[in-house]
């Protein structure tokens, strides 16, 4: 419990929510589930390479997504500065990437 006190004056109590390990426990098996499902389909052998890649593509983006929302602690509040530093990192790796395929293409 957390004591603070309003306009007024008074203390009022707030509780902070503890996450249980359910949503843990979750996001753990989802993990497991998409690495699972990327390990199949590259051990199948006979899939088509395109859709191979763009599957397992998918389950990249997914995997980070859990990871980042879940183990980081993404999702809960207070975590905007965060974000946004990595949003910009994305982007200027982005940038670097398309100038490196333009200056070696053009």
């Amino acid at each position: 419990m957390v004591d603070q006190r309003n306009n007024d004056g008074a203390v009022v109590k707030h509780r902070h929510r503890h996450e249980g390990p359910q949503k843990h426990v979750v996001a753990f098996i989802f993990s497991i589930v998409l690495t699972a499902i990327a390990f199949a389909t590259v051990a199948a052998g006979g899939v088509n390479t395109a859709f191979t890649v763009i599957l397992l593509l998918a389950m990249a983006v997914l995997q980070v997504l859990v990871q980042l929302g879940y183990w980081m602690h993404l999702k809960d509040k207070g975590h905007m500065i965060p974000i946004i530093f990595m949003a910009g990192g994305f982007f200027v790796a982005g940038l670097c990437i398309i100038a490196a395929l333009y200056w070696m293409w053009w």
